[in-house]
């Protein structure tokens, strides 16, 4: 079995007296292993971020079931839900989603507060990952007085200092201007290759082209997919804005 199994994922919506009813997924099938790279795309609408809070056991959905590691999502208790994102989930927003009210260094160390463990236990790791990330320098200061991209470093810091099993990031781009996305997008190889396995929802040709596959959502199903193989970001750039022209024309599947 792979790490992330992804199996005849279904979600329909229906209105409060069930006059209507949209289908935002109607058969979502595929698997990661670990230590990947993906990142999903697709036109506004086709599902896409329905799938990620899916993923990210925040939606259930209407049929189908999904596989982490092992756990079927499923099987868990609502009560537990909470429990199981903070232990097996790492998130990484387009808005970066820091508390205004809390330092840096509070910030990062939120999950294991709210885990009930004592953030002493894991100063050494905050220091490694910060060094990393090039923030050390800002741990006191507030989301408020630091850039939109130290903003989504100390997110990314948040994202692993609980050392998730999937790291889930949305649009973690968005919202940054061309150095800074660039800044994160070489972050986030280097936390690839460090064997944390990513799952990136993208608009973004560029981010897309970072990572070693790419799945397309059309009309709620896996279009298509790329894998890099030996092509060089430029190359899986190319490739990509093909398919999206496929996507958009209303090529077939395949």
């Amino acid at each position: 079995m792979s790490y992330l199994e992804v199996k005849n994922i279904k979600k329909v919506y229906t209105t409060r007296f069930g006059a209507n009813r949209v289908e935002a997924l109607r058969d979502v099938n595929f698997s990661i292993e670990k230590g990947e790279y993906v990142a999903v795309m697709g036109e506004s609408g086709s599902g896409k971020t329905t799938l990620l809070n899916i993923l990210a056991a925040i939606l259930k959905p209407t049929s189908g079931s999904i596989t982490l590691d092992g756990n079927e999502l499923s099987h868990i208790k609502d009560s537990d839900l909470v429990e199981y994102r903070r232990d097996n989930l790492g998130f990484v927003f387009q808005d970066f989603n820091l508390l205004d009210t809390l330092s840096v260094k509070d910030n990062i160390y939120l999950p294991i507060v709210l885990a009930g463990k004592n953030p002493k236990n894991l100063a050494a790791k905050l220091v490694s990952l910060v060094s990393t990330l090039g923030i050390s320098e800002i741990l006191k200061k507030y989301p408020y007085e630091i850039s939109g991209g130290q903003k989504q470093r100390v997110a990314i810091a948040r994202a692993l200092i609980t050392d998730p099993k999937l790291i889930l990031a949305d649009e973690p781009t968005g919202s940054l201007d061309s150095k800074s996305s660039d800044d994160i997008l070489r972050l986030f190889t280097e936390i690839n290759k460090e064997g944390h396995t990513v799952l990136m929802v993208t608009h973004s040709v560029k981010a897309a082209s970072c990572a070693n596959r790419i799945l397309f959502i059309k009309d709620g199903e896996v279009f298509h997919q790329i894998y890099r193989g030996d092509d060089t970001n430029e190359q899986l750039y190319g490739k990509i804005s093909d398919t999206l022209t496929l996507l958009q024309t209303g090529g077939e599947r395949r």
